[in-house]
This record gives C-alpha cells, structure tokens and sequence, in this order.
C-alpha cells in the first residue's frame, strides 16, 4: 500500500528527502541516511525488491507530511479499493495492529500491477538505485524470481506472528496469476507453497480466443444497397477463462444499417465479453470493408422496388412531352397579329 501510494501521488522523476530511521538488527532496510535526495522510482525500487523499511518511513512523510497522515491515507485507499478486511497502523507492517487477508492482498497486488514501473521492477533479481548519496545494488528478497523464468512478483514479508509470506505472480502460456502465501514456518517453506500454489493454478485456467478480425460477428445492411457488410472486432480478442468455461459474447450500439460511404474500419459498436455475469474485455467493432456512397439510381430505385423505376421514367417522358407541346403552341402564338389598343 506504501508503494502504490507512492505511485499514485507522485511522478517516479520527484526527489524526496530521506528521513532518519532508526533500524532494529532485524529490519531490511536499503541504508538510506538522513537528508538524502532520492526518486520515487529509486524508493519504491527499495521498498518492492528489498522491503526497505527506511524507504518506506521516507515515502510516508513526503506523501503524508506526517506519518500519522499517511497512514491515514492508507485506511482510506483501503476502503475505495475494497479491502474490506484490511487495516494500517504504520507504513513500514511491524506493527500489530497491521491487518490483512489473502484475499485483500492479491487485490492490493493487482492494483500496483497496473503500473508498468512496479511490474519492471519487481521481476528483477536486483536493482540499481543511482540517486540519494550513493549508487546502491539491491538484491531481491524473493529469490524466485531470479530461480524460476515464469515467477515475475510480487512481494515478500515476515513478522513473528504472520511468520514468512509472499505474493507471488507469475506468467505461463499468455496466463497471469498471483498467489498469496502466509504463515509458513520458513523461506524455504514459503517458496514451495508459492510454486505449488501457482503450478496448481495453471492447471485450473488457459488463455481463449474469443474473437477476431477474420471471422465477422455480424452483418449489417447497407442503406439503399442490396447488399451487407461484415462487422468484425478490431484487434484479436482473448480472455483467461477457467477450463470447461465458456465466455459469453455479445454486441452493442449496433446501428440498424450502415449508411454509405463508410470507410474499411469505420467504428460502429461494441463486443463485450463476460466471464461469471462480470464484462472482462471490451474492443470496438468495426466495417470489414469500405462501403461506397449508394448511386442515384440505388437511391430512388430502392424507394418501392422496380416498378418505382418504370413509374419514374414514364413521368420523365411525360414531362419531355408536355414540354414539347408548350413550345409548338408558344410558337402558334407569336405568329399571330397583335390587336391594337385605343
């Protein structure tokens, strides 16, 4: 929660100043001292990969003003991200009154996975912080994610009483998970049950393909054409699914016809996809070809049918007609003698 306030808050290029921290023998710290000028991107580097609990005292007070503010903010970041069985006292997690679930902490993970930064850095072995006092090499703390290509996160812990945890995440055959391990008696222990958990969800889930731009979802009419045009998504659709689950597909804000000229590619809706009565993705639906302007014959022609046509010329040639006779009698008329006036 530290770290997504931080990258919610402030840009990764802002300097903070660091704070004194007075470490206990135990602490992971990244041996910040006191009235260093350090990044955003370098502290949350810190805190992610080293759990550095001096970066997270520095990002609390330069966020917050104060600690007791930050934590504050905590709580109330929390509640909007529906963490519903989660609870801060500090920014660093020593304390007790720190509380959490399995749950809240995979959702928590997914939130701070949004940001391209965090994912970069937590799939590193180690880090380089280059501002602050001194250029500084962090390694990371899950050490799985140097051991196993596919473990790509997420962030380890330790108390006495929440004993060695760890998000994980990883990525196999176009699938992500994240996993949340807590209580176990030991590191060891720890990356076990995270690969056992995560190994176990690949198992569960495969990456489908729902849609794309070469099998059309729909036809539509062309406005005053006798003709159609196909409807297709714009890019190739795929969604994670549980295996035996099938997505359900759907269309919206379909016209009723399309009206001509429309070019190839021209955005005329939606497909949304749904997984358990919840939209998971949505793209654009698009023409699969240009469509031209309807000619003026297609445009009076289609009014009611082929006899409009036959109805249409014989109006034209009764008018040629008419016209004709007007003019043998104008000219009747000027040959004849004007009558004189007194």
């Amino acid at each position: 929660m530290t770290a997504l306030l931080a990258l919610e808050r402030r840009s990764l290029s802002d300097r903070m100043t660091t704070v004194g921290y007075a470490a206990a023998p135990a602490e992971s710290v990244a041996g910040f001292g006191a009235g260093e000028q350090v990044t955003t991107a370098d502290l949350v580097r810190a805190l992610l990969v080293a759990s550095g609990n001096d970066a997270a005292a520095t990002i609390a007070v330069n966020v917050g003003g104060t600690t007791r503010r930050f934590v504050r903010l905590m709580n109330q970041r929390a509640r909007r991200a529906g963490l519903t069985h989660t609870h801060y006292d500090d920014p660093i997690g020593l304390s007790a009154g720190n509380t959490s679930t399995a749950r809240d902490l995979a959702k928590l993970a997914l939130l701070v996975r949004r940001s391209s930064f965090a994912r970069a850095v937590m799939d590193r072995p180690q880090v380089v912080l280059r501002s602050g006092a001194r250029v500084r090499v962090l390694a990371n703390r899950n050490t799985l994610v140097g051991a196993v290509p596919w473990v790509n996160g997420v962030k380890t812990g330790h108390t006495q009483s929440a004993g060695w945890c760890l998000v994980g995440a990883g990525r196999r055959n176009g699938v992500e998970l994240v996993s949340v391990v807590l209580g176990t008696p030991s590191e060891d222990a720890r990356n076990a049950d995270t690969l056992a958990l995560l190994r176990w969800g690949f198992t569960r889930y495969h990456r489908v393909t729902v849609a794309t731009p070469a099998r059309p979802v729909a036809r539509l009419p062309v406005t005053d054409q006798d003709r159609e045009v196909a409807i297709v998504p714009a890019r190739t659709v795929r969604v994670v699914a549980r295996r035996g689950e099938r997505p359900r597909v759907r269309t919206t804000g379909l016209p009723d016809a399309i009206d001509g000229p429309a070019a190839r590619g021209t955005r005329v809706g939606r497909l949304v996809v749904s997984l358990r009565g919840r939209a998971v993705e949505q793209v654009p639906l698009v023409t699969a070809t240009a469509v031209a302007r309807a000619t003026l014959w297609q445009r009076t022609g289609d009014l009611h049918g082929p006899v409009a046509g036959v109805v249409l010329l014989g109006a034209a040639i009764a008018g040629a007609a008419s016209l004709t006779a007007g003019r043998r009698r104008a000219r009747r008329r000027a040959g004849r003698p004007r009558s004189e006036t007194a």
